[in-house]
């Protein structure tokens, strides 16, 4: 018999990465062991431009609007057998869709990031009263099983709902692969990838990165991924805009993939997605030691973990210096990815939890 399910979340398909790599690269397995998924979203590409642009509120109400009746649509009017929210099925601080929802379905709820710690889009800040600090809480009480990205968000998670599943963030190897073309340089790059609102965690390796090129000088040179905005003239760094259709390709030009953050409650939460993508395509990779990162990597043999500017510089170094490393932690980073970060690794465990979920 085919068990329906509602995925319900903010954004369009491909759209969100938490989405992407949460439970879209999944539904196709899902519907060949029986479910039939329905993915719900309340931003098309429309109100997603009207709702984090600034200003404009009489247009914002109108989405929060036609968002409310697409959420009434689905809780009131058609019956599923699981309902799955990522993160939260509504952009406001009410929990009144999730409650409607757990009353006629199975609840699961994931979430990938220390989201019980408000943060408010710089351009929504006057609506940051409209918020609910306590919402994540409510959310996970509210769940039939929860999944959590990391160890940390499910400790966190386990506080108010006992069935609790750490799934990790994974990838589709198929696509997310080493490139079959030798690079044409001898220049090495150092590169990273994140978003505008990450910006800061790749500042926090600029001390480092200017002492390395003072050393280096034109024989490594810098990418920045995710915010075409941002430049460094200190290090020749001039951003470049993400795309879904060049996102691989542009970081098959990285020769090393590294990851900075600042050891706080926020980062604790973060599920290594950065670290991953570049394992994923057989790059090295130094990582800041901080929450799950410790998990994924074990130093000096699938990447390096790194706290203090010396261990950076130091291991910076000795994968500049020396391309046989290079090749042999990407390799073994490669194979993590495959035995434990995929989808393919995955998947059955993915597909057992929802079924799991359904007998109760």
């Amino acid at each position: 018999m085919t068990k329906k399910v509602l995925f319900i979340c903010l954004h369009r398909p491909m759209r969100s990465p938490s989405q992407r790599f949460r439970f879209e690269q999944y539904v196709t397995y899902l519907e060949e062991q029986g479910f039939a998924c329905q993915h719900s979203y309340l931003l098309g590409k429309k109100q997603d431009k009207i709702f984090y642009q600034k200003g404009n509120y009489l247009g914002k109400i109108g989405v929060l609007i036609r968002s409310i009746l697409i959420l009434f649509r689905e809780a009131f009017f058609r019956k599923y057998d699981i309902v799955y929210v990522q993160r939260e099925a509504f952009m406001l601080g009410t929990t009144f869709f999730e409650r409607q929802f757990a009353r006629k379905s199975k609840l699961i709820f994931d979430f990938d990031d220390a989201i019980w710690i408000p943060v408010i889009s710089t351009n929504n800040q006057s609506l940051s009263f409209l918020k609910n600090s306590s919402k994540t809480k409510e959310l996970i009480s509210l769940a039939d099983m929860v999944f959590a990205g990391n160890a940390y968000l499910a400790d966190y998670a386990k506080k108010y709902n006992e069935v609790v599943k750490i799934v990790p963030t994974t990838l589709d190897t198929t696509n997310h692969c080493p490139s079959p073309l030798k690079k044409q340089t001898n220049r090495i790059c150092i590169g990273w990838s994140g978003s505008f609102s990450t910006i800061p965690h790749f500042e926090f390796a600029l001390p480092i990165l200017e002492k390395l090129k003072d050393k280096y000088g034109d024989r490594i040179y810098f990418k920045v991924i995710g915010d075409a905005n941002y430049t460094y003239p200190r290090l020749d760094i001039q951003g470049i805009a993400w795309s879904l259709d060049t996102e691989i390709e542009a970081l098959r030009e990285f020769d090393i993939g590294i990851m900075p953050l600042p050891d706080d409650q926020w980062t604790k939460g973060k599920c290594g997605f950065k670290g991953l993508s570049f394992m994923s395509l057989g790059l090295p990779v130094i990582l800041s030691d901080v929450g799950v990162n410790g998990d994924i990597i074990e130093d000096g043999t699938n990447g390096f973990l790194a706290n203090t500017t010396e261990e950076w510089i130091e291991k910076l170094s000795l994968l500049v210096e020396n391309e046989q490393l290079r090749q042999d932690l990407g390799a073994a980073g490669r194979k993590t990815i495959l035995e434990r970060y995929s989808v393919l690794a995955n998947r059955d465990q993915y597909v057992r939890y929802f079924n799991e979920v359904l007998k109760g």
